[in-house]
């Protein structure tokens, strides 16, 4: 898995590292179905303070699948970071479980038995 990561602010930089391996970690199962993922971390507001430093998570699936695209804005970097990632592996855990274990087609009437 390819891992980008970009952030104009230069507070960021020193967390870079750190960041990288809470992505390779908190993916860890999910590596090898992700050709890619791309990290943006920006402050919104600048030094005003707030809930403004924001977190956008891009996944992209070896298989050709869309995107995934997940954002969280918390008052930390690293805060963001684990909300962001959270509901990207959540999303991606329901997404597969769906495609192994279809119910039934969309759009068919459930079927009483």
């Amino acid at each position: 898995m390819n891992l980008l990561f970009d952030s104009p602010d230069p507070q960021v930089a020193p967390l870079r590292e750190r960041i990288e391996r809470r992505v390779r970690f908190v993916l860890r199962r999910k590596l090898w179905r992700l050709s890619r993922a791309e990290i943006r971390l920006s402050d919104v507001n600048g030094p005003r303070g707030g809930p403004d430093k924001r977190c956008r998570v891009e996944l992209r699936g070896s298989d050709g699948s869309r995107a995934v695209v997940v954002s969280s804005a918390r008052t930390d970097w690293l805060a963001a970071l684990d909300d962001a990632l959270a509901r990207a592996e959540r999303f991606l855990a329901r997404q597969w479980q769906r495609r192994r274990d279809p119910r039934r087609a969309r759009g068919q009437p459930a079927v009483a038995g």
